[in-house]
């Protein structure tokens, strides 16, 4: 059952080692900033509790994964500060997964796009059902997937990304996010996911906390400029979110 409020939901838990973040928002579980930020403060504690091992991330439902940012905050927007802040919320998500002490298992049921991508991108391992297809679509309002693209090329690479960025009305199914690294394993059916999920955290939470540490630096070594990187990127959205072409598309989507 989605959640009814407007600032969406956000709970975490720990069980045998394992913590669970699980998001919802009744808009296709779309992030306001609020929540963008709750997502952030999540990662950043989990990081230090000795008693988490591992993290799955998760939304509500069984429909869509992620929509992305909140339609209605972009919108909103009306000046560069405010759209440099607004594209910030999932730059500043990226770095908390980034720099998370712990392995992050993402659990993709369902449709995800933009900003949904890069979370996917962010997380350690991920595994979805047939329905997780995936899509860009920020050129079609004027902007561009500029924060998330250093995560989504660092796991798929630049010439997938490329397709996912330029095609944008094409969604691209579980099997192609497989193929170029995103998905690390595809099931049938969310009680086959869940039940692999599950597996599969145990044993991460079984291994040696300090070699799945190091681990997890290794693999995101080089990515330590993104702190700048990203909010750069931010900014660059944030002013194209102003230009005319932005305004009149946010315009047709709003009928």
């Amino acid at each position: 059952m989605m959640t009814p409020r407007s600032n969406g939901s956000l709970y975490t838990h720990i069980e045998n080692n394992i913590a669970t973040i699980e998001f919802g928002h009744p808009a296709s579980n779309s992030f306001p900033s609020e929540l963008l930020e709750r997502l952030v403060k999540a990662f950043d504690t989990l990081s230090k509790d000795v008693s988490a091992k591992v993290i799955i991330l998760k939304s509500e439902g069984d429909k869509a994964f992620c929509a992305g940012a909140s339609f209605d905050e972009l919108v909103a927007i009306t000046n560069l500060e405010e759209g440099k802040q607004f594209f910030s919320g999932f730059a500043n998500v990226i770095n908390a997964m980034r720099r998370c002490k712990k392995p992050v298992i993402g659990r993709i049921q369902g449709k995800t796009v933009g900003g949904g991508v890069g979370l996917a991108s962010a997380c350690d391992y991920c595994l979805a059902t047939e329905a997780a297809s995936i899509k860009l679509s920020e050129l079609t309002i004027g902007i561009g997937p500029f924060v998330i693209e250093p995560a989504v090329s660092r796991k798929i690479g630049l010439a997938a990304f490329e397709t996912l960025a330029w095609d944008v009305s094409q969604w691209q199914n579980a099997y192609w996010a497989k193929e170029h690294g995103l998905f690390a394993r595809v099931f049938e059916t969310i009680a086959e996911l869940d039940s692999e999920i599950q597996l599969f955290a145990e044993k991460l939470a079984s291994y040696n906390p300090q070699a799945t540490q190091q681990m997890k630096k290794v693999n995101w070594q080089g990515t330590e400029h993104w702190q700048e990187l990203l909010i750069e990127r931010a900014a660059i959205s944030g002013e194209l979110v102003l230009s005319e072409f932005t305004k009149r598309a946010l315009a047709k989507h709003k009928k």
